[in-house]
């Protein structure tokens, strides 16, 4: 059976700046896990760079789901087939708009980031990488725009080089300027970062790596919850993001692509619904994008519900949400720093809600244990930055990290258990 066609959405927009601030009181409503206790305490979740909580609007689509049209996608002729491939279709349009990219059909998606990044690394690279060629990538980046390019050089012989970061981690541009040259092939960088928040200057960049002939993937997980992406204003080749860090839910991402790009790429795996023929006579011929990169059944409910998460945030306005975290993070930032032997990793004056801090004489896992026990959940170790940390002299850090939900009463009551835990372990 043909595919689903997969054409631009006209009646979705962008996202566009909300008029009006953050109604917090009422949106925290729509959270039920934000009524819970911990340890007899109210709950204060400051742990949502690694995953933000869900609304209710999307706990609800898992429901919708499998009560009343629960059924494989694309290749149904009945009903609940049809009303499914609608759905989840419809999420791949909200996708488009939420990124602003041009064509529906540039939207692929994945189980989340990580293997967003992979995928590029094991079709895109594998076939456009050589010994002699070089990857640049950030002393910023998560693992998973780390390890991937690492597996992959091992195998085919090109060099990683690695973009150093200044005292109060941004990146050091100069230092990516002098790095690429024509051996350049791939620039691989993340939005923001996950560790320090520091908001990277993408779109100068993606301009600086294509004045090279060299491609930018764009690691967009820690960007796509706090400010509004546009694909095409940044010109990235690639950008990735995950589901649960857009209040949705976990298991889901979304890899985005220039189309001429992606129609030259190879499948990375096989099976069903990514094919158009198979013969065991002239073998098998592939299905066009985005289904060439999507094997297999897919997480349904989970994109559905990715599509009513993303819905949620245009709703309360992406815009809206950036700058009441800002508010959150200067707030938080301020007072810790007049916590007695506390200091702040990553300063950059442009950061997303994220702040990372060690305390002298204090390990950072005892912190976090205890902190839990005060009712706040924040998170500690090496947030999967190892070198990053590393170059900073530490193996771990704490950190907090604020969303939409988040309160300046809440960051209060945060400052003043750390405060107290703090005085507990010295």
């Amino acid at each position: 059976m043909p595919h689903t066609v997969i054409e631009s959405a006209p009646s979705l927009s962008p996202t566009s700046p909300a008029q009006a601030p953050l109604d917090v009181a009422r949106l925290r409503q729509d959270f039920p896990i934000l009524a819970r206790e911990v340890h007899g305490k109210p709950l204060i979740y400051l742990d949502n760079a690694a995953t933000s909580q869900t609304p209710q609007q999307v706990i609800d689509v898992f429901s919708d789901y499998y009560s009343r049209y629960n059924a494989n996608i694309h290749r149904g002729l009945h009903t609940l087939a049809d009303e499914a491939t609608a759905a989840f279709e419809g999420t791949r349009h909200r996708v488009r708009a939420f990124l602003n990219a041009e064509d529906a059909r540039q939207i692929i998606f994945t189980r989340g980031t990580t293997e967003a990044i992979n995928l590029v690394a094991q079709s895109w690279g594998r076939k456009n990488l050589a010994p002699g060629d070089e990857v640049l990538i950030s002393m910023l980046e998560h693992h998973s725009n780390i390890v991937p390019w690492q597996l992959l050089a091992a195998e085919i012989g090109f060099t990683i080089k690695v973009i150093p970061v200044e005292a109060n981690g941004t990146l050091d541009l100069a230092a990516y300027r002098a790095l690429l040259s024509e051996r350049t092939k791939l620039v691989a960088v993340n939005h923001v970062s996950n560790a320090f928040g520091t908001v990277n200057p993408v779109q100068e960049m993606a301009a600086l790596a294509h004045h090279q002939g060299a491609v930018i993937l764009v690691d967009g997980a820690q960007a796509a919850p706090h400010q509004v992406v546009d694909v095409q204003a940044i010109d990235a080749d690639f950008y990735a993001f995950s589901g649960h860090k857009v209040y949705g839910p976990t298991g889901v991402g979304v890899l985005y692509g220039k189309q001429a790009l992606l129609e030259a790429m190879p499948p990375w795996q096989g099976g069903g619904e990514m094919i158009n023929t198979v013969s065991f006579d002239v073998g098998t011929t592939f299905a066009a994008i985005p289904h060439k990169f999507e094997a297999g059944t897919p997480a349904i409910a989970e994109v559905i519900a990715l599509g009513r998460a993303l819905e949620w945030m245009e709703s309360v306005g992406v815009s809206a949400i950036g700058a009441w975290e800002g508010q959150l993070l200067a707030h938080a930032t301020q007072a810790a720093g007049r916590i007695d032997g506390l200091r702040i990793l990553g300063t950059a004056p442009d950061k997303a809600a994220v702040l990372s801090f060690i305390v002298d004489g204090a390990h950072s896992q005892d912190i976090g244990l205890l902190i839990d026990q005060l009712g706040v959940a924040i998170r500690t170790g090496h947030h999967c930055a190892q070198p990053l940390l590393h170059h900073f002299g530490v193996d771990a850090t704490c950190r907090a990290s604020f969303a939409a939900y988040n309160t300046l009463e809440e960051v209060d009551r945060f400052i003043e258990a750390l405060q107290r835990v703090i005085n507990m372990v010295r």
